[in-house]
């Protein structure tokens, strides 16, 4: 039989605690055949990342030390080796590719420099700027001689990731770990980077490691699949075993929090959470939010009048409307205008055109006019870490926009922080508590219960849920609907990912290069898409079904191609 590539036995981590050495990888065992894709799939804090790092010589060591254990590549014990060594191994024989390449990479450095440094360190000096451009060119990127003297600042970030890969595999890596590559792209670049790597690994003959919380990924990458909870495995399998018939409770809980695409089809709206009924708005009520004509407009000069000229066109020609207990979502691809369009609406950056919140026009406000509207409207951040203040406790980042308004005296103000720790789920004694002592989600449940401290009618949920795994999205999505139901919130949910838009929102609106391309129901835009455009974005999404892929003939086909490009650039192997 042909033996692993890599094998890790019995691996144990312990992390460096005030209160002592704590067991944070329990004796995780896994082969890696030649060829083949495992992917680690888990929530976040499984141990799937310090499996990784762990394999890759990289565990800070006033933190994490190696326990037990060993981390074998063809048969020599990765976990005896001296730094220096493992210098040697690291980039050459197993490489990396980590999840966000803007700090991955040398900002001050130029793409082809950073590529020539890896090739030289593992390859020598001979041909390193012609085998960098070869590499730039071999993960498909247009113009390579024109992108090695550029900066990663000047990239897309679809393309900063194809840099990252070119340089993983520029010194033909026998083991290359993925660490998920794919989270914050759209689901155009994901499909594309997805497909790359594939065919990258026929050209190269590499094995890949993934890891990823995404489902979807894994139906689409994996050969076999490693589930991973509290630093252990708790289930391993072939792909389509694991997914038509797994075993543990824990892998099962995880593909049903996986949103599917179609799920909602022949349904007019999100599914009801509670058995309340929303509230009904009179008919004489008008929009919570009415934009008509909405242009923003980056760089460029004013004139006399106060109006830019020239500069970048980010949004124009932007209309819709949004009533009370209902929710538009704002779908495409980075860049097509969404998430200005969600900082325009509350006036946190200028614009032209015409904002109403709940009927006051906003356009041209001071910022003292603005601050009793503020209070009709509040935002929802991607990054729930970056929306809190590290040095302030939870119940006074809660209780601050009540301050800064005049409500309450400092006692009103603590008991409704503690009424909205328990709104979304949290326990009141959390209050005294700091940031980076909850997990994402729970962190993701404080910057909900912030945004509802001035009981807002809109909320702009700004791909607030991109970052958080399968599981703990499916409850923080839950949850947003049950506070729609109760209180009757309408939100402008703004996401690239189909799947949950589906899912949340009762109409769509389509954005691609600043306009809006399609517009309707959900159920118009989702089972009658008009546009080409749309119809890419629902095609792109992986679905979390690896028995399309195996039946799916165009595997031959990509197979194919990945040999004759092969031959062509006169690479592959080690």
């Amino acid at each position: 039989m042909t033996a692993p590539v890599l094998s890790v036995e019995r691996l144990s981590v312990d992390a460096r605690t005030p209160a002592g050495a704590r067991r944070v990888l329990n004796e995780v065992s896994f082969d890696l055949m030649p060829g083949e894709t495992l992917c680690l799939a888990g929530e976040s804090g499984s141990g799937k990342s310090v499996t990784s790092l762990a394999v890759m010589g990289l565990l800070p060591k006033t933190s994490l030390r190696i326990a037990s254990g060993a981390i074998r590549l063809d048969g020599r014990d990765l976990t005896q080796l001296s730094d220096r060594a493992m210098r040697r191994v690291r980039g050459g024989d197993v490489a990396m590719i980590f999840q966000e390449p803007m700090t991955s990479l040398n900002p001050v450095i130029t793409v082809g420099d950073q590529l020539v440094e890896a090739i030289r360190a593992h390859q020598g000096a001979e041909n390193a700027r012609a085998r960098a451009r070869d590499m730039l060119d071999a993960v498909r990127i247009v113009d390579p001689a024109r992108r090695l003297a550029q900066y990663p600042h000047e990239l897309s970030g679809g393309m900063r990731q194809r840099v990252m890969i070119a340089m993983a595999l520029s010194c033909r890596p026998k083991v290359l770990i993925a660490d998920e590559p794919t989270t914050a792209l759209d689901v155009t670049v994901q499909a594309q980077i997805l497909t790359l790597m594939r065919e990258l690994k026929g050209e190269f003959g590499t094995s890949i490691v993934l890891i990823t919380h995404d489902m979807g990924v894994v139906a689409e990458m994996a050969d076999r699949v490693a589930i991973m909870q509290a630093g252990r495995i708790v289930e391993a399998a072939d792909v389509v075993p694991l997914f038509t018939a797994p075993r543990e409770d824990y892998t099962k809980a995880l593909l049903a929090a996986v949103p599917r695409l179609g799920a909602r089809t022949g349904e007019d709206g999100p599914p009801r959470v509670t058995v309340v009924s929303p509230p009904t708005p009179a008919l004489a009520e008008g929009p919570v939010l009415f934009v008509r004509d909405l242009a923003v407009t980056y760089g460029g000069a004013r004139n006399w009048l106060g109006l830019r000229s020239g500069g970048h066109r980010a949004v124009e020609g932007v209309s819709f409307e949004l009533r009370r207990g209902r929710t538009l979502g704002l779908v495409g691809e980075s860049g097509s205008g969404k998430s200005t369009t969600g900082k325009a609406v509350l006036g946190l950056i200028p614009f032209s055109g015409e904002v109403a919140l709940d009927g006051i026009g906003i356009a041209g406000l001071s910022p003292r006019a603005m601050r009793p509207v503020r209070r009709k409207a509040q935002m929802i951040f991607q990054d729930p870490y970056a929306s809190l203040d590290p040095r302030m406790s939870v119940g006074a980042a809660i209780a601050e926009p009540l301050a800064i308004h005049g409500i309450g005296t400092r006692e009103d103000r603590r008991e409704r922080a503690a009424e909205l720790l328990r709104r979304v789920g949290l326990s009141p004694d959390h209050a005294s508590r700091y940031p980076h002592e909850f997990s994402g989600g729970q962190r993701q449940r404080i910057c909900i219960a912030r945004a509802l401290a001035l009981e807002p009618k809109l909320i702009v949920a700004d791909e607030s849920v991109a970052a958080l795994d399968v599981s703990v999205r499916a409850r923080v999505l839950d949850l947003m609907l049950e506070l729609q139901e109760t209180m009757g919130l309408a939100y402008l949910f703004i996401s690239h990912d189909m799947a949950v838009i589906e899912r949340m929102c009762h109409d769509v609106a389509v954005m691609r290069g600043g306009r809006i391309v399609e517009a309707g129901s959900r159920r118009a835009v989702f089972e009658a898409p008009a546009e080409d455009y749309t119809r890419e974005l629902m095609a792109a999404v992986p679905l979390p079904d690896p028995t399309r892929r195996f039946a799916a003939p165009v595997v031959a086909a990509n197979e194919a191609s990945g040999i004759a490009r092969q031959r062509t650039l006169g690479i592959g192997g080690h």
